[in-house]
């Protein structure tokens, strides 16, 4: 094709410029965020020779949408292109810093032109593949707001309830577990606590849906909210209360969010065919594995190599190097979702495989710290990942880790 388009993206309108191999200006337009605007590009496309045969390739500064999912449907090949990357590209064609819509679509057009081979296409995907990446994404931010809701909470809480913390401090998930949630909401001061009989405390974990120990568990929180503590004034207490209930409300949301969605994550996962694969891994349960599916996509093509797949998760090191100079250190430009699902991938693996173990206690022998040994151990199960999903095969523990293993090369 010697044709090229580029969008400048904007929340109302899009700016369009196609031009030649030479880089000539062919055509330029704006259109509405709309469908009647999408009708009107597919047709400039078609009057500068798109085709189902040959299709206008189109840059873009940004990766998702409804513009960009409808030029996908269209089988074209989309490139998202960094917007750090189109201002270093803008200077090629203007000295004076000048900036608009207009010449921004020029750019991204003229960066195919010249520079195609070195900018990835979006990957072809499949539907169930984007559903699931919607999904583990969504997942993934409400754990992240699930934590932050619950930091708000337990950081008020020891203003003026240190009582009640302590009296979850050992139960798993702290005062995010349904029964603190529930008591919680029910007393939300000191004063309410302590007052609490043991007939309410159980109706009460029996509500957050407890089942076993009730008696005992009742016993030992009254106990405990009637235990002697500091205490704000009494105005200032109930008003604290208040706000408690307001922060509870937002961590009971942020809760029932990150369970729905893992519901619903983890039931189109197991619909996947790669799922048996990716699940065959130690330390990758279905949540994970949606999470790594997510972010690597089921685009075989999409990757060259285990080496390219590694450095988009930043679990190779980079090298600089000048003159005498070399410095070797971890990656920062990453795709970061993927690196935190490596980070509890490899942590899990850890105790699910002594060929994992091991691996990471060498890594650990030869001078590195944790994070390093854990991330070299986090890129040597994505290579093999890689590996099995091209050829079809399920791990294979000797073939992953074998006895003769040797130590690689410090990262």
């Amino acid at each position: 094709m010697d044709v090229y388009c580029g969008i400048d993206w904007a929340e109302d309108h899009h700016d369009i410029s196609l031009v030649d191999r030479d880089g000539k200006l062919l055509a330029r337009r704006r259109i509405g965020d709309d469908a009647a605007g999408l009708a009107q590009l597919l047709e400039l496309l078609a009057g500068h020779g798109d085709s189902a045969e040959d299709l206008i390739p189109v840059a873009i500064e940004t990766p998702r949408g409804l513009l960009v999912a409808c030029l996908r449907a269209t089988g074209r090949k989309i490139y998202p292109i960094n917007p750090m990357a189109v201002a270093r590209y803008r200077d090629r064609h203007s000295v004076a810093g000048k900036k608009s819509d207009h010449g921004d679509s020029f750019v991204l057009a003229n960066i195919l032109r010249t520079d195609i081979c070195m900018h990835r296409p979006l990957p072809d995907d499949s539907e169930l593949a984007q559903a699931i990446a919607v999904l583990a994404r969504a997942q993934q931010d409400a754990v992240w707001d699930r934590t932050t809701a619950h930091n708000k909470l337990r950081s008020h809480l020891r203003e003026y309830f240190p009582g009640f913390l302590a009296a979850f401090a050992d139960a798993r998930g702290g005062i995010t577990r349904p029964e603190a949630r529930a008591v919680l909401a029910a007393a939300p001061t000191p004063a309410a606590a302590g007052a609490l009989t043991l007939t309410q405390l159980r109706a009460l974990l029996k509500k957050a849906g407890r089942s076993r120990g009730i008696d005992t568990e009742a016993a030992r929180l009254r106990d405990a909210f009637r235990i002697a503590q500091m205490r704000q004034p009494r105005l200032v207490e109930d008003a604290m209360g208040r706000q408690a209930i307001a922060l509870l409300r937002q961590l009971d949301a942020a809760c029932a969010s990150a369970d729905d969605l893992e519901h619903a994550v983890t039931q189109s996962f197991n619909q996947h065919p790669d799922a048996g694969i990716i699940t065959s891994f130690p330390g990758l349960g279905p949540l994970t594995g949606a999470r790594v599916l997510a972010e690597i996509g089921d685009d075989r093509s999409r990757f060259q190599d285990a080496k390219g797949l590694k450095a988009y998760a930043g679990a190779t090191p980079v090298t600089r190097a000048s003159g005498k100079t070399k410095s070797v250190t971890h990656r920062r430009i990453k795709n970061n979702r993927l690196n935190a699902a490596g980070y509890t991938w490899a942590f899990s693996a850890l105790t699910a495989s002594p060929g994992a173990r091991a691996h990471y206690d060498r890594r650990k022998d030869a001078g590195d710290r944790h994070a390093a040994a854990q991330r070299n151990l986090f890129g040597r199960l994505l290579g093999c990942l890689h590996r099995c999903l091209i050829t079809g095969q399920h791990y294979d523990k000797a073939t992953a880790f074998p006895a003769s293993t040797k130590l690689p090369a410090a990262a």
